[in-house]
């Protein structure tokens, strides 16, 4: 691939990313469990401006890691743009997950995993890394986010 863009400032970069945010609904959710075996698979989600919102079953290994590891990496985009978020977990069971997280997800989903089956939960991943980047070009300055703070 020939590189003809130049590199997007960090605002751009943070902007492309909240814009992402907002406007795809699935991405990749990778989590491993305690010895270390990897799992991935794409997940709706729904950003509250905060933190990322995913459900899934408390009985596959996804929902097993997310509870158990407390961390995960969201991947968005294809290898000339890319989009990695690192978080922190905390799982909400049955009726404990927040009104307005439930709300979003089925406004944006048309689906309440709750009604569905009593093993959903819901996973909040709350961002403390974020890298943004269109190609080898911009992997100087890739990290917007760190320790929980956006840098730029």
């Amino acid at each position: 691939m020939r590189i003809t863009e130049p590199s997007r400032t960090p605002e751009q970069r943070k902007q492309d990313v909240l814009a992402r945010l907002e406007r795809e609904s699935d991405v990749w959710v990778a989590s491993a469990d305690a010895g270390g075996l990897p799992c991935l698979v794409a997940l709706w989600f729904v950003w509250d401006g905060e933190a990322v919102w995913v459900s899934t079953r408390l009985t596959n290994p996804t929902g097993r890691n997310l509870r158990d590891g407390g961390r995960a990496r969201l991947a968005f985009g294809d290898t000339q743009d890319v989009v990695l978020l690192d978080g922190d977990v905390r799982t909400f069971e049955g009726r404990a997950v927040p009104h307005a997280a439930v709300e979003a997800f089925v406004a944006r989903t048309g689906w309440d995993p709750r009604a569905d089956s009593a093993s959903y939960a819901f996973f909040r991943i709350r961002p403390h890394t974020v890298q943004a980047y269109h190609g080898e070009h911009e992997m100087r300055g890739r990290h917007l986010m760190r320790s929980g703070e956006w840098v730029v």
